[in-house]
């Protein structure tokens, strides 16, 4: 139902009027100062504004309806202010509408222009409201269409039984798993199966956000809420409204953060940085981690309460070392896509090769695998892909030629290596090669594992 704020220091022009609109179907509240109305818009949500210009008795000039207009455009531009006055005259009209207001309308007013203006009004708020939701959205440049889920083997068979049951529901789901196992692509399967897929689905690495921006990313901020903060931004909560929202690494959100993200799923409401208005959220939650996040919680990095919240179902991928069987498919998957991006005519993978791609250790799992493909399109001078094309190193090898390698290779092997000994926990690999954990993000991210 659309709510309009209605503010004149008059109680019985303020009757009169919500009398007019709740025949009209409109839900109304009123405000007799402008403290009054500054105070109703900065706690609730309103669709339009019919003010007053005149509030202190005796004045005529306007000048606090102008000065309010002026604060609540500051508050939201979007929002529709129509003004009105006894005393109206074409300048304070132009100064008013120059101020940011949409419409002028001198009393006695005439109910059939009254209730025009504001459909056109309440229409053209909720085109441009709608307009600035979906270009935030087009900016996360996110993927489109139901993913590509390939999983044969009898490792994937647990995952895929509750993939059915479960995506069609609205349950809250954490994915689990090593890293580049394909947490996203489960992730997307998810929401392509729910009754949210024609939603949007808005995927936050979570883990990567820096105290100083998670809540103006997940929450949102308004103007001025801190020195950089020039216009209001809707967060990743309200952009996913009606969808679904990914948080990817939650495990590594700091433990002081967690509670504030803890209160949203508890309570679907929240307030943007800088303001005390609620908004309430409608969204699906799915989250994943690489971390034994029993783990962490039972070494209180990691609060159970938030876990609760998260995981309703879990659902825990295999390595690719566990599902060989799926390696051929994957790989060819990935020569087609990567054939007709880089514009290759390739008719296949040698048999040497892809014995070779069975046999190899995959540490960075199918994200590595995908890595590797890529590499071989680009590097193939034939019509089909040949082992010396993968790049793949052998342990035994790379540990004897140490010498003959660059840099860059031995830290990428050192990074493998790492991977694989502690089985993808990224914190235990990260602690032995002495690094962070953001630190060893951006190498395999680097190297594509």
């Amino acid at each position: 139902m659309t709510r309009v704020l209605i503010a004149d220091d008059q109680p019985d022009i303020a009757e009169a009027l919500r009398l007019l609109l709740k025949g009209e179907g409109y839900q109304t509240e009123s405000a007799f100062s402008p403290g009054g109305i500054i105070a109703a818009v900065g706690s609730r949500d309103f669709d339009l504004v019919l003010m007053d210009l005149n509030f202190a008795r005796d004045t005529t000039s306007g000048q606090e309806g102008l000065d309010t207009l002026t604060r609540l455009q500051a508050t939201d531009s979007t929002l529709p202010v129509v003004v009105m006055t006894a005393w109206g005259s074409v300048g304070l009209a132009v100064e008013a509408m120059r101020r940011g207001a949409r419409d002028f309308i001198e009393k006695p007013w005439d109910n059939t222009r009254l209730l025009a203006i504001l459909r056109t009004q309440v229409e053209l708020s909720h085109a441009l409201r709608e307009g600035q939701r979906l270009e935030a959205e087009n900016r996360l440049l996110r993927k489109e269409g139901r993913p590509k889920l390939i999983a044969e083997s009898p490792a994937m068979r647990p995952a895929l039984d509750l993939l059915a049951r479960v995506g069609p529901s609205g349950a809250n789901v954490l994915i689990t798993g090593e890293h580049g196992t394909g947490k996203d692509v489960i992730a997307r399967t998810l929401h392509a199966l729910s009754d949210r897929a024609l939603r949007p689905m808005v995927t936050v690495n979570a883990g990567g956000l820096s105290e100083g921006v998670f809540e103006s990313e997940l929450f949102g901020h308004v103007k001025g809420a801190f020195t950089d903060a020039k216009t209001d931004r809707v967060g990743r909560f309200e952009l996913a409204a009606g969808g679904t929202l990914f948080l990817d690494e939650i495990a590594n959100v700091p433990l002081n953060l967690q509670a504030k993200l803890l209160r949203v799923l508890e309570t679907g409401e929240l307030e943007r940085v800088g303001s005390s208005k609620t908004h309430c959220v409608d969204v699906r939650v799915l989250s994943a981690t690489n971390a034994d996040i029993a783990q962490e919680v039972q070494t209180r990095r990691f609060r159970e309460d938030l876990l609760f919240r998260l995981n309703t179902i879990e659902i825990h991928l295999p390595p690719l070392r566990e599902r060989r069987e799926d390696l051929p498919l994957l790989a060819n998957y990935f020569l087609h896509q990567f054939s007709q991006r880089y514009r290759k005519r390739l008719t296949g993978i040698e048999s040497a090769a892809m014995q070779a791609l069975i046999e190899y250790a995959w540490p960075g799992n199918v994200r590595e695998l995908e890595h590797a493909v890529e590499r071989a399109v680009l590097m193939a001078q034939g019509d089909t892909v040949r082992p010396s094309d993968l790049g793949l190193r052998a342990g035994r090898e790379g540990a004897g030629r140490v010498e003959e390698m660059s840099l860059e290779e031995v830290e990428s092997l050192l990074v493998k290596k790492a991977m694989a000994r502690y089985e993808g926990n990224v914190s235990a690999a990260a602690g032995a090669l002495g690094l962070t954990r953001s630190a060893l993000y951006r190498r395999l991210k680097k190297y594509g594992l």
